[in-house]
């Protein structure tokens, strides 16, 4: 028979982190077109109970999930989305790419991404992911429309990024809304960027924490999210090293509760 994991066991109370642990990557990880609500629906009836997606702005400055820079990869339009309004962004195409069944499914605008996790329970690590040039707009406006959407709500969502321009514009626009730092290696003056931000999180690639910087990072009061996982022996390790949250791709394998 194969092995079996399972993380419930490890996955002890967390005081800094009082957020789902394990989220589906982009909505729907590698199963469904991401960014999309095909994708937080998909996520959601695998049980899952917390997602990440991605928002930007489109020439009009209206938030949409979406990753990419330019159109080109996941739709059937082309290129800068910076470029482009949004009646036309959520007229395209943004789920043939991935499969025919997909086919037709818009990009969504960020409150339609909102009701929709209202409407479902889910909860939602919304990443700030400004095009070029546009960090501080995007920031402000990403974080004026979370605290719009989720009035009253609870628990609210988590802004991160990895543009300290964008957190910086959230924490101006939005102070009571909470905040991350998303980086690639953790930063010399980690520590003080966390204060600036006032962060509650630090979210870092998962091949570049072990024990020691989990411990370091969570003695400061706040909670250590590893992305993107995808091997559960990886996912094992990081619940061993303390990581309060991971973010996957393979929601199939490394599920909500991880058996």
């Amino acid at each position: 028979m194969a092995a079996r994991f399972s993380i419930d066991h490890m996955l002890t109370e967390r005081p800094y982190w009082p957020y789902p642990r394990i989220l589906a990557h982009r909505g729907g990880g590698l199963l469904a077109p991401e960014n999309t609500l095909a994708a937080l629906r998909y996520a959601r009836n695998l049980g899952f109970e917390g997602v990440e997606f991605d928002v930007k702005l489109t020439a009009d400055d209206v938030p949409v999930l979406f990753h990419d820079d330019t159109l080109d990869r996941t739709t059937d339009g082309n290129g800068p989305i910076a470029d482009v309004l949004f009646d036309v962004v959520t007229q395209l195409d943004a789920g043939s790419w991935f499969a025919n069944e997909f086919a037709g499914d818009p990009v969504p605008a960020f409150a339609a991404a909102s009701a929709l996790c209202k409407e479902t329970g889910l909860w939602a690590n919304v990443e700030i992911k400004p095009c070029p040039g546009r960090e501080r707009e995007t920031g402000r406006i990403v974080a004026r429309m979370a605290k719009l959407l989720w009035s009253g709500a609870t628990p609210l969502p988590l802004l991160s990024s990895f543009s300290t321009e964008a957190l910086l514009a959230a924490q101006t626009e939005a102070s009571d809304l909470p905040r991350a730092l998303v980086c690639d290696e953790i930063p010399d003056d980690w520590e003080q960027a966390l204060d600036q931000l006032d962060c509650v999180s630090l979210h870092v690639r998962f091949d570049r924490l072990n024990t020691n910087s989990v411990a370091a990072i969570q003695a400061t009061r706040r909670g250590v999210l590893a992305y993107t996982v995808n091997d559960p022996l990886d996912a094992v390790d990081l619940i061993e090293m303390g990581v309060d949250a991971l973010v996957t791709d393979q929601i199939d394998v490394i599920g909500p509760h991880f058996a």
